[in-house]
Parts: structure tokens; C-alpha cells; sequence
């Protein structure tokens, strides 16, 4: 490549590859890097169908692409590698001038409006939620103070067989307390003191919270890339979003136990585009909470961040939206992708600006 093309190369915002004959991976760029997981050395010369999963008969179609001469255009299909869920992406391929047999393989991950994530319905229906909380306080709580106190007076002159029911009364009472708590925990929520912060330290937090209380029959795995700029996000919040997710995958695995791995890593070509378009924001940072638990219920899999979707009896369906709702507040996305055996919540963070990593 001359010095211009190499500058355009380096300086490509999403994935690309540039195949040999026989679609072995020749060059990658800085963007393919982060998707990948790998190096540039360590990949070169390996066949790319070995590195890359792709939903599609993408093989064929690229041998007739390059017979022809022609480009070719792949939408909409999930590209996987051995080191994450897949993702949905779009591909291109086009020959490479000058270099015979040669093709280009551009990968354009999707914006993430049509995955399993938070969206503009979720902060609608968190601020219905907040409404809602208000009023459930007002209308209900207070009434439920009396009906408690009225049946632990009644209590005191009952007979140890009646006094079953007061207890059920006393008992049922406080629990639709505890769920209003948490509605109410949508209209507490402030708004995010936004600092530059080193995500290790919030996950190694939330990681030893989680060994000594509701995840001490568990396994939690680091799996950290070590070179992680710092993000920009209020630690205590996310903090909470991350006990919040490891609580679930605790809950999800049972009193069998299970891992949970934390895995950060940074993705250069990962942008998010909200309401009013434009080129999207960039969320380089990346948290995945997995877990080897039996994988979201299909029924409800589309669903699980909106307010009062839940997979367990008796749960609230709060503790998700509540996560979706103080990510979105920190300008990030939550998503998920979840199978039997494999549940991956990711966080996306914006990076901290160069004058807030030097303060």
C-alpha cells in the first residue's frame, strides 16, 4: 500500500480484511483487530472461516464475487468469532485493484436498534414506570400500613389457628411494600455524576460484594484486557447495574452453582445511533457479564429490559429495566444475547475525553 492508502486503511472506522485466492487472511486493519480479539501477526495467513462465523453460505458467494469481478453485498446476517455471541452485522466484499484473486471484506456492525436492547420503548416505559411509582405510593402504601397494623392488633386476641391468617395478611402486605420499593426505585435514581473512571476497579467491587453475599456459590473468572482506557460514567451507579447482573446470573444458576466470567475489552467500531440520526455515538468500552446458566426464556427474550418481565416466580421484572434505564442515563446501551448454556450482558461505554484521563 502507497502512504495515503495505508492512512485510509488504519483509519477505518469499521472491520476489514483484505483475502488471498484462496480466502486466507492477508491484511487486517486497527478496527478488525478489536472485533477479532487478535493481532495482526497472529492471524495473518490463517484461512478466515476459521476466524469468522457467518450466518449466511458466505463462502460461495464470495468465490462467485471474485470470479466476476464484482462486489457484493451481505446484509443483516450475525458474525460470530470464537471469542464472543455473535453480533448483526453487514458485510462487503469487492476485489482489490492491482492484486489478482484479491477481495476486500469490510464488516459493519449493525447499529443496535434491532437487537435484544434497551431503545426509546424501554425510557418510555421506565418513565411511565417513575408516574406510575408515584401514584402506587400515594394510593397504596399507605393503605397497606393500616391494613398491617389493623391485622397485628386483630393478632393479639386470635387463637393460634386463626392466627395463620393474620400472619398471611401481615405477610402478603409487606411483600407488595417491597415491590412498590422497587417501582419507586425508578423515580430515585439520580441523575449520574459522570467522571473518568478505570472499569477494573468497579468490576473488582462488584465481583468480591458478590463472593461474600448471594454469589458465594458461584465462580466468578476475570477475563480482562489490562489495557482499558478509562470510560466515562458514574462508578457507583454502574456499580449497581453490574451487582444487578450478577445477582441474575447467580439467581438463573440455582443452588447447583455455575461461572460467571467478566470480560472487558475494547471495540473501536462499535457506534450507537439514537433519536435524530447523525453518525452515531462511539462506545468503545465493553463489559460482558457471562454466565453457563440455562439462557433467557424465549418467551420473554425480546422483552427482558422493559418494566415487570421476568423468567422467575415471584420475580419483580425491575432489577433488568432498572440496569437499562441508569446505562442509558450513563449515554451507554445495554444488550443481551442469550442461549442455552451461554447468557452475555453487555455494557458499551463511551471513553473518558483526554482532558478528564490526565486530571
Amino acid at each position: 500500500m502507497t502512504g495515503l492508502d495505508e492512512m485510509v486503511w488504519t483509519s477505518l472506522p469499521v472491520p476489514g480484511l483484505i483475502l488471498d485466492g484462496q480466502d486466507r487472511i492477508v491484511q487486517i486493519n486497527p478496527a478488525a483487530e478489536g472485533f477479532l480479539m487478535t493481532s495482526a501477526r497472529s492471524i495473518i495467513g490463517q484461512p478466515v472461516w476459521d476466524k469468522l462465523a457467518v450466518d449466511a453460505p458466505i463462502e460461495e458467494a464470495l468465490e462467485r464475487a471474485r470470479e466476476k469481478s464484482a462486489p457484493l453485498f451481505v446484509n443483516d446476517v450475525d458474525v460470530g468469532t470464537g471469542d464472543r455471541a455473535p453480533m448483526q452485522c453487514n458485510l462487503q466484499i469487492a476485489p482489490v485493484s492491482g492484486w489478482d484473486d484479491h477481495m476486500i471484506l469490510l464488516i459493519s456492525p449493525r447499529e443496535l436498534a434491532g437487537r435484544v436492547t434497551q431503545s426509546q420503548s424501554v425510557k418510555s416505559a421506565a418513565k411511565s414506570a417513575i408516574g406510575m411509582a408515584e401514584m402506587l405510593a400515594h394510593e397504596i402504601k399507605n393503605p397497606l400500613a393500616g391494613i398491617t397494623g389493623a391485622a397485628q392488633l386483630l393478632s393479639m386476641n386470635l387463637d393460634q389457628d386463626d392466627l395463620e391468617l393474620t400472619d398471611l395478611i401481615v405477610s402478603e402486605s409487606r411483600r407488595i411494600v417491597g415491590l412498590l420499593e422497587q417501582v419507586e426505585q425508578f423515580g430515585n435514581v439520580s441523575l449520574p455524576k459522570l467522571r473518568a473512571v478505570n472499569l477494573h476497579d468497579v468490576l473488582d467491587r462488584a465481583r468480591r460484594s458478590a463472593l461474600v453475599g448471594f454469589a458465594a456459590h458461584m465462580t466468578i473468572v476475570e477475563d480482562y484486557d489490562p489495557s482499558l482506557p478509562l470510560a466515562l460514567a458514574d462508578p457507583d451507579q454502574l456499580l449497581q447495574v453490574i451487582q444487578n447482573l450478577l445477582k441474575n446470573a447467580a439467581q438463573a444458576a440455582g443452588d447447583k452453582g455455575g461461572t460467571i466470567t467478566l470480560h472487558s475489552y475494547y471495540e473501536q467500531s462499535l457506534r450507537v445511533r439514537r433519536d435524530g440520526g447523525g453518525p452515531g455515538k462511539s462506545l468503545p468500552l465493553q463489559i460482558e457479564v457471562i454466565d453457563d446458566g440455562p439462557g433467557l426464556p424465549p418467551e420473554i427474550a425480546g422483552n427482558v429490559f422493559e418494566p415487570f418481565v421476568s423468567g422467575r416466580e415471584n420475580g419483580t421484572g425491575l432489577g433488568l429495566a432498572l440496569a437499562a434505564k441508569i446505562v442509558s442515563d450513563l449515554d451507554g446501551w445495554l444488550s443481551v444475547n442469550s442461549v442455552p448454556g451461554r447468557t452475555v450482558f453487555r455494557i458499551s461505554l463511551p471513553r473518558a475525553g483526554k482532558d478528564m484521563e490526565e486530571s
